[in-house]
């Protein structure tokens, strides 16, 4: 009976493991979670386009791939482990395959004087690949939350310098787009050279006014309501050219 290459793979680990002589043992879930482990690494190994990363290659690299190890001493301990000789070239290749295709993380750029720093010391020192690469991704992990609060805070340095940018504008009279300036409870924007003011309502909606001044306590005259200060701003860029007092 002729047999395609894949069947003839499940096909040769049911007949081995069939021979046990213990019906007890072929039964245990243990056994056949075991066979089937093989039998599904069997597959994916022979259904690989990657052909030269046999046994623990992937793994190890899917791991090493964050921690900015360099590449020739990434590519001779790889090719110390049993498998095919690898190429500089199958290393980057098959980095850039998990970073594009298979959604591994990309290596930090911040992280990378730091990893190295700590790469160099351990390997003078005599240790040994996995366990440089274990403390690196342990490492790595640990600086994730750190560098989230350092953006956060720039994200929010840059917000605030936008914000006193746009207040600044409004203050000197000069065209301006909705912004808050600080200690205020409503919105303001400065078209043709007329302030407008936005107050929020109860029921999310926006009261845009007509004012003389950026002044909360200023009165001035309503022009409408509406449901987003998008909407308002439409109703602004036609006000502000409209003959005064704009109705």
């Amino acid at each position: 009976m002729f047999l395609n290459q894949r069947t003839q793979i499940v096909y040769s680990l049911l007949a081995e493991y069939v021979r046990s002589p213990s019906l007890r043992h072929m039964r245990e879930e243990r056994s056949l979670a075991k066979l089937a482990l093989e039998i599904v690494t069997k597959l994916d190994r022979d259904s690989s386009v990657w052909k030269k990363w046999e046994g623990p290659r992937d793994n190890i690299l899917g791991v090493a791939i964050e921690c900015w190890i360099p590449k020739a001493d990434m590519l001779a301990f790889l090719n110390s482990l049993p498998g095919p000789a690898l190429t500089m070239t199958d290393l980057e290749q098959r980095m850039k395959s998990m970073i594009e295709e298979e959604y591994l993380g990309a290596p930090e750029p911040k992280l990378e004087a730091e990893c190295l720093a700590i790469y160099q010391a351990e390997k003078e020192a005599g240790t040994e690949m996995p366990a440089i690469i274990g403390r690196l991704s342990d490492y790595i992990g640990a600086q994730w939350q750190r560098l989230r609060d350092e953006k956060r805070a720039e994200d929010e340095r840059r917000s605030e310098e936008a914000r006193l940018e746009r207040e600044r504008r409004l203050l000197s009279y000069a065209d301006c787009p909705w912004t808050q300036i600080k200690g205020s409870k409503f919105v303001y924007c400065r078209k043709n050279g007329r302030v407008f003011q936005l107050k929020p309502n109860s029921d999310k909606s926006l009261t845009l006014y007509r004012v003389q001044a950026v002044d909360d306590a200023a009165s001035g005259d309503m022009i409408g309501r509406y449901r987003s200060r998008g909407d308002a701003s439409k109703v602004v860029a036609k006000a502000a050219y409209e003959p005064e007092p704009w109705r």
